[in-house]
């Protein structure tokens, strides 16, 4: 999504991409001062059983933002992006990162794995990321790609 399109979120769909009624209301019990953040929209998914990606369709339907990415990445005021880079980036997390690469990139899920599998802090594999100057994309919610 470009800067002249934001906040026209519904614009990324298809004309007659239709909004779940079910989905819809559990976003608005979620929704403070117009936004939405990334935690809860992942309760949402949790909680009715869907894809993440389904719950940032509806989001993006209904023109929310999302807010307090829990990689760090967008999302917080005044600064928008929190995550800074790592000082050092460990062997084990660096080895998983690179190996979870595609075309020099890393997915949000991947991070999202390779935290749980490390049993570390999400925000700690995107500050090895930034240290690595590798670029985190696909967001599961559909708020970048």
């Amino acid at each position: 999504m470009t800067r002249k399109d934001k906040g026209h979120f519904a614009a990324k769909y298809r004309k007659g991409t239709r909004l779940d009624s079910k989905i819809a209301e559990a976003i608005k019990g979620k929704v403070s001062e117009g936004t939405i953040t990334c935690a809860a929209a992942f309760e949402i998914s949790g909680e009715l059983k869907l894809k993440p990606s389904e719950v940032g369709i509806a989001i993006d339907l209904m023109e929310t933002r999302i807010s307090r990415c829990q990689l760090g990445l967008f999302g917080y005021y005044p600064q928008k992006k929190i995550v800074k880079p790592a000082e050092a980036v460990s062997q084990p997390i660096e080895q998983a990162i690179k190996s979870s690469l595609k075309n020099n990139r890393i997915s949000c899920a991947s991070c999202w794995d390779i935290a749980e599998k490390l049993d570390i802090p999400k925000m700690k594999v995107s500050a090895a990321c930034e240290k690595l100057k590798i670029k985190i994309s696909f967001c599961q919610l559909g708020a970048f790609g």
